[in-house]
C-alpha cells in the first residue's frame, strides 16, 4: 500500500533535506524512524527539498510498504521514534497513483522577516532580522512584477539543476503585523533559492534602495549577478502543498508561523 504523511520540521539542526552519509537530514530522520514502525528499510519521496536551515509547516511525503498498520498506528509509532524537531501531524493511505512530488498542483511558501532595530532573543533562527525599515506597499508592488510566467534566472542559485529557468508565480502577497513581515509566495514549482532571491529584491526595494521598476530590469537581465542579496535559509517556511481534491488529504490545524 501506499501512504501519505504531513510533516512538520524545524530545519536549525539539519542538513537540509536530502539523506547524506554521515549527515543529519530530514529524510533519513524520517526514513529510519518509518523503517522502524515498519520493521523493513522504506524510502520516502517528498513534494520538494529544503535546504539546510529552511523549514516545512507541510511537507507532503509518500512511501510504499507491505506493514499493515492503521493510521493512527503509523502516526504514533512514527512519531515515537523522531526527535523532537520533526513531527508527523497526519497520515493517509492513498492510491497508488499519487506521488507527493508529481500530484502536487502548487507549493507554498512563507518568508518571515523581523523588521526592527533590536534583533530577536527567540526567533533568531526562524526570521531574518533586517533593522533597517521597510516599507511593505512598495514591497508589494514589486512582488507584483514578479506575477505570471517569466525566465527566473536572475533569482536561481548558479548551482541550480532545474533543466528550465521559467516558471510561473501564481500568487505573491506581503502582509505586517508589528514588527513582523510575512511573504507569501505560491507556484507549481520554484527554481533553488528561488524564494530567498526574491526576497533579496523586496527588501532592496522596501528599504529605499531601488526603485519599483528595477525588479523588470532584474528579470530582463536573466543575471544573478544584478539581482539583490540572497536571504539567510532560517526565515524560509514550505507553509503548505496543494493536491487535487480527490485524494482528500487531511489540513494542518494550526500553522504556527507568528499568525
Amino acid at each position: 500500500m501506499r501512504i501519505a504523511l504531513g510533516v512538520e520540521y524545524d530545519g536549525t539542526l539539519f542538513n537540509g533535506w536530502q539523506a547524506q552519509p554521515n549527515q543529519r537530514t530530514v529524510q533519513g530522520t524520517l526514513e529510519a524512524a518509518i523503517s522502524q514502525v515498519a520493521n523493513c528499510d522504506t524510502t520516502i519521496h517528498a513534494a520538494g527539498r529544503t535546504d539546510a536551515g529552511v523549514h516545512a509547516l507541510n511537507q507532503v511525503i509518500h512511501f510504499d510498504t507491505d506493514a499493515v498498520r492503521n493510521d493512527r498506528s503509523w502516526l504514533l509509532g512514527v512519531n515515537a521514534n523522531l526527535p523532537n524537531d520533526v513531527v508527523v501531524n497526519w497520515v493517509k493511505q492513498v492510491n497508488d497513483e499519487f506521488h507527493s512530488r508529481f500530484s502536487a498542483q502548487r507549493r507554498q511558501y512563507r518568508y518571515m522577516v523581523l523588521n526592527r532595530l533590536s534583533r530577536s532573543a527567540t526567533q533568531h533562527k526562524r526570521m531574518w532580522w533586517f533593522y533597517k525599515p521597510l516599507d511593505i506597499e512598495q514591497m508589494q508592488l514589486a512582488a507584483n512584477r514578479l506575477l505570471g510566467q517569466h525566465d527566473f534566472s536572475a533569482l536561481r542559485a548558479k548551482e541550480c539543476q532545474a533543466k528550465s529557468p521559467i516558471k510561473t508565480l501564481d500568487a505573491i502577497t506581503v502582509t505586517r503585523r508589528g514588527d513582523c513581515i510575512a511573504v507569501d509566495v505560491v507556484a507549481r514549482s520554484f527554481l533553488h533559492h528561488m524564494v530567498r532571491n526574491i526576497m533579496g529584491v523586496l527588501t532592496a526595494v522596501g528599504e529605499g534602495k531601488q526603485p519599483v521598476d528595477w525588479v523588470d530590469a532584474v528579470i530582463a537581465s536573466k543575471n544573478r549577478d544584478k539581482a539583490g542579496v540572497t536571504a539567510p535559509p532560517e526565515g524560509l517556511y514550505l507553509s503548505d502543498v496543494i493536491y487535487p481534491d480527490e485524494y482528500a488529504l487531511p489540513t494542518v490545524s494550526a500553522l504556527p508561523v507568528l499568525w
